[in-house]
């Protein structure tokens, strides 16, 4: 089986060194190392030729003549691999050295999954660990009170919990996926586990096989919180859209996220045709948990939904239609 990475870097100099060494260094080594790189201005390119001159038959690097931005990067990455896995690397965060050997050891036993996520640590600049809950946490949360995982009803009525850094595929995916779709705040790692999910091909381990760096010039971030008792019932109660005995903040969060992917999924059904009846069918689904999450908060907090309903009409805010 062969192992490619597909890594795609803009100026990141001032952590590509640990990140890249973490993934030559796995206990399983990759075929190849595909970068591709948008533009860099500071010294990523120098380093990533030196690391190709020291590792000749591993690295390919293209440099990109026009700024193609993350997601048709990473397109650009995939489609030049040649492994029969592929795993997704941004420029700034390190892998555990057993990444790649447990991923493509459960691939080997679970021939069903195309696509791998993980949980992961939290680390700053200094590459310290920070205690932090995750979204990565949640199916586990769940599982912890008997509540089956549903990884496509999650991702598409409540919030992505894949991240790219921790994704893994078969090549045999590729085709369904591309090319991604370009809508607002949407991107490659969200449409690969919508895809693989809604076959039931999906999978989030529970092991942390990564370390997610939080820093000032993150592309994409959000996936943290602070690791308490309040915020893992929160987590759990918004997740968990068929529990109406919450909080009243769980309920008014899960509305905001409810009605954030009825738009999504309208959006998808106009874009992605190939799919275009699931996302219909998840517009119907989410309107029916919109408004049974509107009715357990009239019954439980009478007072407060009432208030809550009027200020949202008049911010238009967590409406499903505006």
């Amino acid at each position: 089986m062969k192992i490619s990475v597909a890594l795609c870097t803009y100026n990141g100099e001032k952590f590509i060194y640990e990140q890249i060494n973490s993934i030559l260094n796995q206990t399983l080594k990759v075929d190849e190392i595909v970068v591709c790189d948008d533009g860099s201005s500071d010294k990523t390119i120098e380093i990533l030729d030196q690391y190709s001159k020291n590792n000749p038959n591993i690295f390919k690097i293209y440099q990109n003549q026009e700024n193609l931005r993350s997601v048709k990067n990473f397109e650009k990455a995939i489609q030049i691999c040649k492994g029969d896995v592929i795993f997704l690397s941004d420029q700034d965060d390190i892998w555990v050295k057993e990444k790649v050997a447990d991923y493509i050891d459960y691939f080997n036993k679970n021939p069903n999954i195309e696509v791998l996520a993980s949980n992961g640590y939290c680390i700053n600049e200094k590459s310290e660990v920070i205690e932090k809950y995750a979204l990565w946490d949640v199916p586990e949360f769940l599982r912890h009170e008997n509540v089956n995982v549903d990884y496509f009803k999650l991702i598409t009525h409540i919030e992505n919990i894949a991240t790219g850094a921790s994704m893994a595929f078969r090549k045999e995916i590729i085709a369904e996926v591309m090319p991604f779709p370009i809508m607002k705040n949407f991107h490659h790692d969200e449409w690969i586990a919508i895809i693989a999910a809604q076959k039931n091909k999906f999978e989030l381990l529970n092991h942390k096989y990564f370390s997610y760096r939080i820093h000032n010039n993150q592309q994409v971030g959000g996936v943290f919180y602070k690791k308490n008792n309040k915020t893992k019932t929160l987590l759990s109660e918004i997740f968990n859209f068929n529990n109406g005995n919450i909080s009243f903040e769980s309920l008014k969060k899960r509305l905001k996220k409810l009605s954030f992917s009825y738009k999504r999924n309208i959006q998808m059904s106009y874009h992605i045709k190939n799919n275009q009846p699931y996302f219909l069918k998840n517009i119907e689904q989410i309107e029916i948990c919109y408004i049974n999450t509107k009715n357990t908060m009239m019954k439980k907090y009478k007072i407060s939904s009432f208030l809550l309903n009027i200020t949202d009409k008049i911010l238009k805010k967590r409406q499903l239609k505006n």
